[in-house]
């Protein structure tokens, strides 16, 4: 039996038959992004309005998605904890671009954004994007649909062709990828 959550769903695939929908290829479209496969590109703003996309940060060189848990009521320690990591870690992680994804609601996402980097020092390699209305989150099919929620914490190693070569979904809070852990994956790509 299929199980859709009608939140995870485009408007095309909502627009589908459920014949349609139960093909091999459409089920696969519907799940994360995995090792191997092809991401989907995506183009979100920086917290000064600058556009940012994964197909043209990937002409540079891998980017690094991380997607956070964005605001959730309050601001993630383990979100706070994991983007220090990888700041910590930009030296090594200079051949690559990072994107953090911080996704909620269309109201508020860019103020709690805000402050969410507040006092800290973004190098010029990470770009830190909101996701207003989490249509990126749901493109991922990255949906944390829980009271509370809006993401699965993930990150992704995307090589210069698109491919993901490094993938971590965590399904708690906690679990996060480390910097060391992408910066191997990376170090495999040359």
């Amino acid at each position: 039996m299929l199980a859709l959550s009608l939140s995870s769903l485009s408007a095309q695939e909502m627009k589908m038959p459920m014949q349609e929908m139960k093909k091999p290829d459409m089920m696969m479209s519907m799940a994360p992004p995995a090792v191997g496969d092809k991401f989907k590109d995506f183009t979100l703003a920086k917290l000064d309005g600058t556009k940012v996309s994964l197909s043209g940060l990937a002409k540079t060189g891998p980017v690094v998605v991380v997607m956070l848990r964005g605001w959730v009521g309050y601001q993630c320690p383990f979100c706070n904890r994991q983007v220090g990591d990888f700041i910590t870690h930009a030296k090594e992680l200079a051949g690559a671009n990072v994107v953090f994804i911080y996704p909620g609601a269309a109201d508020m996402v860019q103020v709690k954004a805000e402050d969410f980097v507040s006092g800290k020092t973004v190098p010029s390699n990470m770009h830190f994007v909101t996701d207003p209305e989490l249509k990126t989150v749901d493109m991922l099919h990255l949906r944390w649909d829980a009271k509370g929620e809006n993401s699965y914490p993930s990150t992704f190693l995307v090589d210069k062709s698109g491919v993901v070569r490094y993938a971590k979904i965590s399904k708690e809070h906690g679990d996060r990828a480390p910097a060391a852990d992408v910066i191997a994956a990376i170090a495999k790509l040359k």
